[in-house]
């Protein structure tokens, strides 16, 4: 069974951007299997190389360490499962997705996450975060130092069309931050919700929430922008055109989605 890699050094502290250039173009080597994964996922490093080897830009030009190593989880494509509602090969490029999007929004709730080629193949790479296995949605939900994130995820899985939310999908992070995982089953062009986050059903969507839609439509409605272009190498064109109708639901709305009493709702098993 794999585990967490050992460190003597001091934890190193990275922009965000700095840790999607190490992901992206590191040196990868894998530590092990992770159990309990309905599809192959692996605990693995990637290290930034200065020597050229990986072609690490931000360890040529210093902003990071020569030798930064970085803890991730690996799922390469040909080891996921065929599911009979989503592409096969597909779930890499939406795990991915989720990260872009949420990026987007600038709210900071999917780690960092590159799809690229590894060990074994194409698969995304997000990294790892450390936390306290025994915290989870269900164990924090009253915590109201949490709920500004919980928020902004509610939000998050209906504009991703998260078919499976689980309580055990959000961790909190050694630094208390907030941190939605798991996204492969999502951002289908039919409806799939399926989340444990519904106490927020009916309630006003805040302005400064409004605020980061409105901006994330404008550039899924640009062609030329960042986001639209990364997009359309991730997601098919009915798959880009749900999720724009998603955003513009809630725009429409200014409320937070409630459960359908014709559809399941819930993910199983719930954690």
């Amino acid at each position: 069974m794999p585990h967490e890699p050992d460190y003597d050094d001091e934890p190193v502290y990275l922009t965000e951007t700095d840790a999607v250039g190490i992901l992206s173009s590191g040196v990868m080597r894998e530590q092990g299997l992770l159990p309990y994964s309905s599809n192959h996922s692996f605990l693995v490093t990637v290290s930034a190389d200065s020597n050229g080897t990986a072609g690490n830009t931000a360890a040529k030009n210093g902003s990071v360490q020569a030798e930064t190593v970085l803890p991730a989880v690996y799922k390469p494509q040909r080891g996921e499962s065929p599911l009979w509602d989503f592409e096969w090969g597909s779930l890499c490029q939406r795990e991915t997705a989720a990260y872009e999007i949420s990026r987007a929004l600038g709210w900071q709730l999917v780690p960092p996450t590159v799809l690229r080629n590894g060990t074994r193949g194409l698969g995304s790479v997000q990294l790892y975060i450390h936390h306290d296995d025994d915290e989870h949605y269900f164990t924090v939900q009253a915590d109201a130092r949490y709920t500004p994130a919980f928020r902004r995820m509610a939000l998050f899985d209906y504009v991703i069309n998260n078919a499976d939310r689980k309580s055990g999908h959000c961790l909190i992070g050694d630094d208390g931050q907030v941190w939605a995982i798991d996204h492969g089953v999502c951002l289908h062009d039919e409806y799939k919700l399926r989340t444990v986050i519904w106490e927020f059903s009916d309630d006003v969507i805040s302005p400064d929430l409004l605020d980061d839609l409105a901006r994330f439509e404008d550039e899924l409605d640009d062609e030329s922008s960042t986001t639209s272009q990364t997009l359309c190498q991730l997601l098919s064109h009915r798959e880009r055109a749900a999720l724009r109708r998603r955003v513009d639901d809630l725009l429409r709305a200014r409320r937070y989605p409630a459960p359908d009493p014709y559809r399941r709702n819930f993910p199983w098993p719930p954690i």
